[in-house]
């Protein structure tokens, strides 16, 4: 009478399925805390998106009031100076001193068309005052940086230019100064909030295209007729063109 043999599994194969269960295991229960953590960041971005409209809202009711009670008492109202500055190069590398092409470096300006946002203070007009004949700047308002960063935005992560496809990789690197998404990033760059400069160097230098019906004359200053040095609020016009 053949007695039926007893299946051994060698222990090797045991081990190999032991430790791929416990794979599955960790791999689902990574994927659920991702979904959870996801979950609640949609609903946080929600309500940030939320009070940061509300916010531009009232500034803007704000700026209106103030110039309709200027205009009542027969005056104008001058707004305060711009906290945030937009600067586009304009011109290339001919005949540059080596202090201009320094600074333009300093500046990240390393291409014509190469466009940064930068904190408005006396070293950084001292220094758009020396490089002044080979870009353009001014203040830029809530749709210009909207569009500049949605449309042409690209992040720094381990020296890498990265798209700014997903709000996980803002979250990634700016996550710890409680930037965790684009409108946040928006809302940091637009107010030049306490961790502007954290911000400002995350995003790469934007690179712009040539503007739409071409510059005036470059070599000349915006008050002549063309358009070097400070145009203020006119840049919007120009991001327009350029984005």
């Amino acid at each position: 009478m053949a007695e039926e043999a007893a299946i051994i599994v060698p222990e090797s194969t045991l081990k190999k399925r032991k430790r791929g269960e416990e794979w599955a295991a960790a791999k689902k229960q990574a994927i659920e805390e991702t979904l959870k953590k996801n979950a609640a960041n949609r609903k946080l971005i929600f309500n940030r998106t939320k009070i940061y409209a509300k916010e531009y809202q009232e500034q803007e009711k704000e700026l209106i009031r103030l110039k309709r009670e200027a205009k009542f008492k027969g005056g104008f109202y001058v707004e305060p100076e711009a906290k945030l500055l937009f600067i586009v190069r304009i011109r290339g590398i001919n005949r540059m001193h080596p202090t201009v092409r320094k600074i333009l470096q300093l500046l990240r300006l390393r291409q014509v068309f190469n466009g940064v946002f930068l904190k408005t203070n006396k070293a950084t007009l001292n220094m758009l005052h020396r490089v002044e004949p080979y870009v353009t700047y001014g203040y830029p308002n809530l749709k210009s940086v909207k569009e500049l960063i949605y449309k042409r935005g690209y992040g720094k992560d381990d020296k890498q230019r990265i798209p700014l496809t997903d709000n996980s990789i803002i979250e990634k690197v700016l996550g710890k100064y409680g930037i965790v998404c684009m409108e946040d990033l928006v809302h940091e760059i637009l107010t030049v909030g306490p961790h502007f400069k954290e911000a400002n160097n995350f995003l790469w230098p934007f690179k712009l295209k040539a503007p739409l019906g071409g510059l005036e004359k470059k070599r000349n200053h915006y008050v002549e007729g063309g358009d070097a040095g400070n145009r203020e609020v006119y840049i919007n016009e120009l991001i327009r063109r350029m984005n």
